[in-house]
């Protein structure tokens, strides 16, 4: 492809909406255009990025004798309405657009595909003999996100591959799951991108177990632990781990002592100069499950600790069934306009005691007249702890369970890990900290759908029996971005070679030199027929300006038809480290073909 005539649009300045630097200079080489908030133009350049990276990624799938399909981007409601997640993406999440056709029917664009997946699997799918079956699909997706950001890593539409499977029992699925876990691996090698896969939360699509597939990366959302000895690496809202040791505590009796202004755990400790280890502090949230009730919970945990929201929403869903619900569309912790619908008298708030009366919760249809109470592991152990006394400006320290407070029945692990924990698995490791970008994501689904949806199949023994699924998902446009996150340096864009638009670009510095532009067009059109894509800048522009805009977009290697033509050589330059090197133009192209098998060849392995 010849520059000049390229929809090839570069700029000198950072746009005002970019805020992290692949988004810059996405936009500033010319990759992509902002349309709308969220929305963007895939120009010539990035497309070819993402067929690069597709294709990668169908070779990998088809590896595993997964088959291709295509799947609606409309689904009905019914069909959410039946997995019973439509109030989980169109209020709880909030991420699903959601529509009326003429016929008053509703419909959405679709930010995954389980259901219609699930559905066609109930209507193909008669006995085990057609199993294993495994589909998947790329295609654009959909997400009403509230506050688009990041170019493509939060926008509204996106690529994404995603893949269903269909097992007659919990082993076959593992093995499809094992095999899903290579072939990401695989797939974010051969892109060349630095990457870890990590213990994940399920979260809305739900299943039994889940990993992801983070590229590191500074500007990532997403924090992940780990340790050295590669044996543990999870996402922070999955993470587990030991926190440190309590200090022993220094009350010896059980009083209740007046601390004015110590609301914050802090304040409690220079106040009553003990540890933040020997405190039980109590969190209170207000929950909102899918049949319409609330439920005001109450949260004890270790004074120097955090609750793990994400793990304490996957708890409350599970114990959903006890108010006749099935999943949680809202956690919160209740503010002072919230609090004054159910009060019936100020909270002490700063000063939660374990056994806060039922009697501040009004009575109320909707509301649970009981807090439900749960307790971390962190505070279970604890003796002679403080605590908050139920009256502002007072606490009581020397408490104990099965003493003074009662033990909550429900004893769970919702605290949020944090690096220089001590692993689970070896106490001597330390959980160290990295920020990735979510670029895959593998679950273990489970019947979780199939049951939902009546997906059955018949067994050798003659019974109806529900699919086993898994669901398995990596971001083809997101993964584009992340490559850029992942390698840039002050002049632009370092794309992998394999997945680079281009390998390579000749550069003429001087277009009316008829020896620069013969030499350029005899290389040109070598490489190209060699297989080597190369873009030719025969644009009427300064030199200067040539080898700004090359370096900017990124483009592997750069031929230069300048000064040394007069000796039958031409500069080649490599994108990633500059090194510069004269070369005759006769072995130009084995150079550059050997070169770029080499950087293809040494990522897939």
């Amino acid at each position: 492809m010849r520059l000049s005539q390229m929809l090839f649009v570069t700029l000198r300045e950072d746009p005002a909406e970019a805020e992290i630097p692949s988004h810059k200079l996405l936009l500033r080489a010319g990759y992509m255009r902002r349309i709308s908030s969220g929305l963007y133009a895939y120009l010539p350049l990035l497309l070819r990025v993402l067929n690069k990276i597709s294709t990668i990624v169908r070779e990998e799938m088809n590896a595993t004798g997964a088959q291709e399909c295509l799947l609606p981007q409309l689904q009905p409601a019914s069909l959410w309405q039946e997995s019973g997640r439509w109030d989980t993406y169109t209020k709880a999440e909030g991420i699903m657009f959601a529509l009326g056709d003429r016929r008053g029917q509703e419909l959405a664009l679709g930010p995954t595909h389980e259901e219609v997946i699930t559905a066609v699997a109930r209507d193909t799918i008669r006995s085990y003999k057609q199993l294993p079956l495994h589909l998947y699909q790329i295609q654009t997706k959909f997400r009403d996100e509230i506050r688009p950001r990041f170019g493509l890593m939060r926008g509204r539409e996106f690529i994404m591959k995603d893949g269903y499977s269909f097992h007659a029992d919990t082993d076959s699925l593992k093995q499809t799951y094992d095999d899903m876990y290579q072939a990401y691996s695989n797939i974010l090698r051969r892109t060349g991108l630095e990457f870890r896969a990590v213990d994940a939360d399920s979260g809305a699509i739900g299943g039994s177990g889940s990993t992801e597939f983070m590229v590191l990366a500074e500007a990532g959302e997403d924090e992940v632990l780990y340790t050295e000895d590669g044996q543990y690496a999870a996402n922070v809202e999955k993470a587990v781990s030991l926190p440190s040791d309590a200090e022993p505590s220094p009350f010896t009796a059980y009083e209740k002592r007046e601390t004015p202004n110590t609301a914050t755990i802090a304040a409690m400790v220079d106040f009553l100069g003990c540890s933040a280890t020997q405190i039980v502090k109590d969190v209170l949230y207000q929950v909102s499950y899918d049949n319409g009730r609330q439920v005001l919970v109450i949260v004890s945990i270790r004074g120097d600790q955090d609750v793990n929201e994400t793990k304490l929403q996957n708890s409350l869903t599970n114990l959903a069934s006890d108010y006749e619900a099935s999943t949680v569309l809202a956690l919160e912790v209740p503010d002072a306009e919230a609090q004054a619908k159910w009060a019936t008298k100020p909270l002490p708030l700063g000063y939660i005691a374990p056994d806060l009366g039922d009697d501040y919760i009004a009575a109320s249809k909707d509301l649970e007249p009981k807090f439900l109470r749960l307790v971390d592991k962190t505070a279970v152990d604890l003796k002679n702890f403080a605590t908050g006394s139920n009256e502002s400006g007072f606490h009581v320290v020397g408490a104990n369970w099965g003493e003074q407070f009662e033990l909550p029945k429900q004893v769970l692990d919702v605290r949020t890990a944090i690096a220089g924990d001590r692993a689970i698995h070896d106490p001597n490791q330390l959980l160290k900290t990295a920020r990735g970008i979510e670029i895959g994501h593998i679950f273990q689904l489970g019947h979780k759908y199939s049951t939902a949806l009546g997906a059955t199949y018949t067994s050798e023994q003659g019974q109806e029996v529900p699919l086993e699924m898994g669901c398995y998902g990596v971001g083809v446009s997101r993964l584009a971005q992340a490559a850029v996150e992942q390698s840039y340096d002050q002049n632009g864009i370092i794309w992998p070679v394999a997945i680079a638009p281009y390998h390579a670009i000749v550069v003429v510095p001087n277009i009316s030199d008829a020896a620069q532009m013969a030499a350029a067009e005899k290389l040109y059109g070598e490489l190209n027929a060699a297989g080597v894509e190369t873009l030719l800048d025969d644009r009427k522009e300064r030199a200067g300006v040539k080898f700004k805009d090359a370096e900017l977009i990124g483009i592997p290697f750069r031929i230069v038809t300048g000064r040394s033509l007069k000796d039958g050589k031409v500069e080649v330059v490599k994108r990633a480290t500059g090194e510069a090197e004269e070369m005759a133009i006769d072995t130009v192209v084995a150079t550059l073909n050997n070169w770029i098998e080499a950087a293809v060849t040494s990522t897939a392995s």
